[in-house]
């Protein structure tokens, strides 16, 4: 091979590698046409999308497409790292034979307004297996564009090498019982299984599974014989926010939770929300909710996957007047794969309050109002929401381990824990 050609050939690799590296792995929907996007494990689908491997467990996709006619859609997967940059495995060290499956189409909609038809899959199954565990990306795209991404999602495969205990408090190394709530981890595993887990290990925690006020920790506190603990550590405390807001839209013709009225201004169905106000100089409130996922259901449906109908859903938080210095959006796990312009709530000066109008399928949501202030990357609960240390959070824990030569971060072990007061 002439120098020149190596040279280019070199090049190539490099480039494509480093896109690689650089691709933006965050849960996203890239196609308008693609709605109510849920990724959650088979046997519980308020929990974090990820399962144990060499068990029976399995994830469930399902999401909309806008278009009364059928799509042949494909998924395929892409391991990361614990940072959830894509990993230097390939192809086929992950995945057992094609790195691609065809998705069924589960039905169309019917007797709804608004026209789509619904998919659903699930996996790990006979036909894609999947060898190792970690962080990964799935990924669904038409069968004859498969480099025009329709969305992608995160989800993860993991081992049983540690086990977790984990306990949330509001009796924090910055307060007590007033904002925040602390998280201790306790690790447990038998004799040769880590190595070195001051230098092996890292353990990540999310609250309510978002991932802007996610925290990595890269050094325990204390190893002991088998045990490793993390505990009173700057990174174990988060602002304890507040309960989830919650309404519904299962029902068109009558009452809905939240007080929600709705109704049909052709081509769609509208709901008109209680006007929201801020909670933050308000006593806290308990309330139920389901650490901000959402649940499609038409209470006159027999199957709600097909039968349940698109809402305009109209948000509004009246403010009193303009807020400075940042944006403000709409949160809960529907919101996770959207566009971030789709879920800022804009400023209407006529009424001193912020909107944000949304198409929802009917169901049941949980929702809050987060503050980013600008030139920063983690939103905050306290501006509009209010920090309540009583708050019932979901604390979800996920321990990686890269062994000395290793190419790629193993998950040994996940949990998740609810501060319960």
């Amino acid at each position: 091979m002439k120098p020149k050609i190596y040279l280019s050939i070199i090049c190539l690799f490099l480039t494509i590698t480093a896109a690689a590296q650089h691709r933006d792995t965050h849960s996203m929907i890239f196609s308008p046409s693609v709605k109510s996007l849920q990724l959650s494990p088979l046997s519980n689908p308020y929990m974090p999308p990820v399962i144990v491997m060499d068990t029976d467990d399995r994830l469930v996709c399902e999401f909309d497409y806008m278009d009364p006619d059928e799509h042949y859609l494909r998924y395929s997967v892409t391991h990361c790292n614990a940072d959830w940059t894509p990993s230097q495995l390939v192809e086929s060290e992950y995945v057992d034979g094609f790195n691609y499956a065809d998705i069924p189409l589960y039905g169309h909609s019917q007797a709804t307004f608004v026209h789509y038809c619904h998919y659903a899959f699930d996996f790990p199954n006979d036909d894609f297996v999947i060898t190792k565990s970690g962080n990964y990306l799935l990924t669904v795209y038409e069968q004859d564009n498969p480099d025009q991404i329709l969305f992608q999602s995160r989800f993860c495969m993991c081992e049983r090498v540690v086990d977790i205990m984990a306990t949330v408090s509001s009796n924090t190394d910055v307060d007590y019982n007033n904002e925040h709530q602390q998280v201790a981890v306790e690790l447990g595993y038998k004799m040769g299984e880590i190595q070195d887990p001051y230098n092996q290990l890292k353990i990540f925690i999310n609250q309510n599974t978002r991932t802007d006020n996610e925290r990595c920790i890269t050094h325990p506190m204390m190893v002991e014989m088998n045990k490793v603990t993390y505990d009173h550590m700057p990174e174990l405390i988060f602002p304890a926010g507040n309960e989830y807001r919650r309404i519904e839209t299962v029902n068109p013709k009558g009452y809905n939770l939240g007080n929600v009225r709705i109704g049909y201004f052709e081509p769609y169905y509208h709901a008109t929300l209680p006007i929201d106000l801020p909670r933050n100089n308000t006593q806290y409130l308990y309330d139920q909710t389901q650490h901000g996922y959402f649940t499609v259901r038409n209470s006159e449906a027999n199957e709600s996957a097909t039968e349940a109908d698109y809402v305009i859903t109209h948000f509004v938080l009246n403010t009193g007047g303009p807020l400075n210095g940042g944006k403000l959006y709409l949160e809960g796990e529907f919101t996770h794969a959207l566009p971030p312009v789709m879920k800022q709530m804009k400023y209407d000066m006529a009424t001193g309050s912020y909107t944000c109008d949304i198409m929802l399928k009917q169901g049941a949501y949980n929702y809050q109002y987060l503050w980013l202030p600008d030139g920063k990357s983690v939103a905050l609960t306290a501006p509009i929401e209010g920090d309540k240390y009583q708050t019932i959070n979901q604390y979800w824990i996920r321990v990686y381990y890269r062994p000395m030569g290793e190419r790629y971060d193993r998950l040994v072990g996940f949990a998740t824990a609810i501060a319960n007061h």
